[in-house]
């Protein structure tokens, strides 16, 4: 069975619509918070096993 580009268009939005339809704003929020503090989080983390890699070649 084959779908053109606009069945699969609608499927996708109308997807996504529902998905947004049911997210509250609370819990976006605190995605976007928890998202952020990961990201931190890992860069710090890479930064300070460079600098433990870097002292350990020296």
């Amino acid at each position: 069975m084959m779908f053109d580009k606009t069945t699969k268009a609608g499927t996708a939005g109308g997807t996504l619509l529902s998905i947004f339809a049911n997210i509250n704003s609370e819990d976006l929020i605190k995605t976007a918070v928890l998202a952020a503090v990961g990201a931190v989080v890992s860069f710090a983390v890479t930064l300070l096993l460079k600098l433990l890699a870097k002292r350990i070649k020296k």
